[in-house]
């Protein structure tokens, strides 16, 4: 088995030559192996692969040379496998007669290394023979589901396989997929030159960003105006080139688009999902549920929340009148804090499970609650709640145990754009947790504390384990403890400014979740928003509220 990576990858001529062909998508969760053979700064996919490579039973590996990366990747792998076939082709850059016909010696350099390697003598007409028959039985596959919740265009660099059985898990149809390794390779054989025939169409696909007539790719997105709902665009870490197109579509384009960067890693993937979920909450195109109430005659909703922190349990009537809430903190495992919540909330309420109509699960957690009707990612409810507690809020700050978000809605109360914070505690109430024990103090007081400070100290690092020697160097330093949360206070209101910074927001400010009832975040956050914010009775209850209005709307 041969892998390769790149959609330039002549892996129809491999094929031809009898190589069993696989295109590697790395499902890696740490580079052990890649950290031992690269430097640590060398771009993530690359090292996915290298892992990938090294825990399967590849006979070698086809690469272009797309990206110093890669050049850097062949390096590693070729010095280390001497025994394995490792092949870099000089892939141009250009697509007219000329680079096509220095592609062609590139492929028949890399046919005859082949045949060096598998000791065997080959023959160009029998390999275009059997180059021809591949070719002419080459089969087209697309995602089209028979009645699809919303129409998206895939762009970007290497999404993972499980991006894409996201989408077809939510009955979205992708209309094309621009991203580097998607494209359809079907290339019919025109005239007698096979080999010839076929260079011209393996480099004359839609091009990848890398490609000198990349601005083709724009042009041809513009073709699908009105056809489409949304676009969603992968990137990798530090892969400038897609980033670049990225900013540029979201310019350009008067359709929402969903950035999603990650580190080829599959530790990323329960923020990935939430985002796509969330997009998809936004643009999709669901029919009503038509539900009788199964106990009573009024009708009862459950929402619940199940987030990192707590969990939290709203019960709304028919008249969108609450009911009874509960919170309770999140233990060990998320059904047993969820099924808490809800024994606790029907308590309050007088009712049980049998009287609701419905229930209707967010947070981290969600997917996790098998008693749940339908699952609704916390950004859609966030939105959704803090429409219905005030109608005249456009911009949210959730701030929770381990993430954060900012929200932007539109006159309607829809989520119009968001964005996540990266898999980092820097700017949650985990690191407000870490921060309160490093000082001795009672979580609840911190945020009480920093209000008597006198000193402006800065809390300057990133990095919540960084941001956490700080504070023990300050205290080191026999800096008051005041002055110290008040610092604190002012790093995690400064991240969250950086965030929402990037929804272009709109005044009509909301904070929920539990970081809310920090009274020195709330404070910092105003002075350096200038606005005021409005902070609901219970922002921590947000979540599930948001979640049961869905729940009665549906």
């Amino acid at each position: 088995m041969i892998g390769y990576l790149c959609k330039y990858a002549p892996v129809e001529v491999l094929s031809a030559l009898g190589a069993t062909m696989h295109q590697i998508c790395p499902n890696v969760k740490s580079f052990p192996h890649a950290d031992t053979l690269m430097h640590a700064n060398q771009c993530s996919f690359v090292k996915a692969v290298v892992e990938d490579f090294m825990e399967n039973d590849y006979e070698g590996l086809i690469l272009t040379s797309c990206c110093d990366s890669t050049r850097r990747l062949y390096d590693a792998l070729s010095s280390n496998f001497p025994d394995k076939f490792i092949y870099l082709l000089d892939l141009p850059r250009k697509v007219n007669d000329f680079s096509e016909s220095l592609y062609l010696d590139e492929i028949l350099a890399m046919i005859e290394a082949y045949g060096k390697f598998t000791d065997t003598s080959f023959s160009i007409s029998e390999m275009e023979e059997a180059l021809h028959r591949i070719l002419s039985i080459q089969e087209t596959s697309d995602c089209h589901p028979a009645h699809p919740t919303a129409t998206i265009g895939l762009m970007g660099a290497r999404p993972h396989p499980q991006i894409r059985e996201m989408i077809a898990q939510q009955n979205i149809r992708i209309a094309f997929d621009l991203t580097c390794t998607g494209l359809i390779r079907q290339f019919p054989c025109k005239g007698q030159d096979v080999l010839k025939s076929y260079v011209h169409q393996l480099l004359n696909q839609m091009p990848c960003m890398r490609m000198i007539n990349a601005s083709n790719r724009q042009n041809y997105v513009r073709g699908f105006d009105g056809q489409l709902d949304g676009i969603v665009y992968h990137t990798i870490q530090f892969c400038d080139l897609y980033s670049y197109e990225y900013a540029a579509m979201k310019d350009d384009l008067a359709i929402p688009v969903l950035s999603m960067e990650t580190d080829a890693t599959t530790l990323s993937y329960g923020q990935v999902r939430t985002r796509m979920e969330a997009f998809f909450e936004s643009i999709s195109h669901k029919p009503s549920i038509q539900i009788m109430s199964k106990g009573t005659d009024t009708m009862y909703v459950l929402g619940i929340d199940s987030g990192s922190t707590s969990t939290n349990a709203v019960i709304l009537d028919e008249k969108k009148q609450i009911v009874a809430s509960y919170v309770t903190r999140t233990g060990a495992k998320a059904t047993d804090s969820a099924l808490r919540a809800v024994k606790e909330v029907l308590s309050l309420a007088h009712l049980k499970k049998e009287d609701l109509s419905r229930i209707i699960s967010t947070g981290y957690g969600r997917v996790s609650l098998p008693f749940a009707d339908d699952t609704i990612t916390e950004i859609t409810c966030h939105g959704k709640g803090a429409f219905f507690l005030n109608p005249s809020v456009r911009t949210i700050l959730d701030i929770g145990g381990q993430d954060s978000k900012a929200i932007r809605l539109n006159d309607n109360g829809d989520v119009i754009d968001f964005v996540m914070n990266d898999k980092c505690a820097a700017g949650t109430g985990r690191f407000l947790e870490m921060m309160a024990r490093s000082l001795e103090i009672d979580l609840a007081s911190l945020g009480r504390l920093s209000l008597a400070s006198k000193e402006n100290l800065t809390i300057s690092s990133m990095c919540s384990v960084f941001a956490e020697s700080e504070v023990i160097s300050l205290i080191a330093q026999n800096k008051e403890t005041a002055d110290i949360a008040r610092g604190v206070v002012r790093s995690i209101a400064s991240k969250s400014i950086s965030l929402i910074k990037r929804i272009n927001p709109a005044p009509g400010y909301m904070m929920t979740g539990g970081v809310a009832q920090n009274e020195g975040v709330v404070l910092e956050l105003k002075e350096q928003l200038g606005e005021e914010i409005y902070l609901p009775p219970s922002p921590e209850i947000v979540g599930a509220l948001g979640a049961a209005i869905l729940g009665l709307e549906q």
